[in-house]
């Protein structure tokens, strides 16, 4: 059984945007998708009153699970640490989309470290990000709507131009909505789940690991 499992959070990408990665994660390996899961509880919330989703994945125990990033099971180390845990002790394998890599309860612990330690780091940039700017000033873009054919676009490598043509918008405007909302960077990543290898996707994130100096 294989599910996918999407969570919002205003900081992060959003469903739609979780959704382009598992789309494409599924056309590249030919995968079938029996269910989808949208969690709708706050980021804030912690694992133990999660009773909804704790419940769900009890009851899938051995299924895959597709999730396009770490940060998507939760934001919190520690609920981390105890999701990772729970997920492996009943024998899921668990896809991350963004870094290409599969972890079971086979992998090595190198891996799951690098993978916890690639979501402090990304907790941690977020929060300098958040420095000076209101809190959830990612908002609603009349842009959000032509996200499928904007990645379409980066993929097919159109300029900004191009793309503002197509779409009958303003250039400089739909300029600023690629890059506040990384969609380059999401285009890239999508094409990478077709090419990089096992081995060299956990070979980056093990080497992501930031050791105090």
């Amino acid at each position: 059984m294989t599910l996918a499992y999407i969570r919002p959070d205003k900081n992060f990408d959003s469903v739609h945007e979780q959704l382009q990665l598992i789309n494409s994660y599924i056309v590249s390996n030919n995968i079938t998708v029996d269910d989808e899961f949208i969690d709708q509880n706050f980021q804030s919330q912690r694992v133990a009153d999660r009773t909804d989703i704790t419940s769900y994945f009890q009851s899938k125990t051995g299924a895959n699970l597709l999730v396009a990033d770490v940060w998507v099971l939760s934001t919190n180390m520690e609920d981390i640490i105890q999701m990772f845990s729970c997920l492996l002790k009943n024998n899921f394998k668990v896809h991350f989309i963004k870094q290409s890599v599969t972890i079971s309860k086979d992998s090595s612990s190198m891996l799951i470290l690098g993978l916890m330690d690639q979501l402090r780091q990304t907790i941690q940039n977020d929060f300098k990000r958040e420095i000076g700017r209101p809190k959830g000033s990612r908002s609603v873009s009349k842009f959000d709507k032509y996200t499928n054919e904007i990645l379409s676009f980066i993929k097919e490598k159109k300029s900004v131009s191009e793309m503002a043509r197509v779409l009958g918008v303003s250039r400089s405007s739909l300029k600023d909505y690629i890059e506040s909302r990384e969609l380059k960077l999401i285009a890239l990543d999508t094409n990478k789940t077709d090419t990089i290898s096992k081995e060299k996707a956990e070979e980056v994130v093990i080497n992501t690991i930031d050791c105090p100096k």
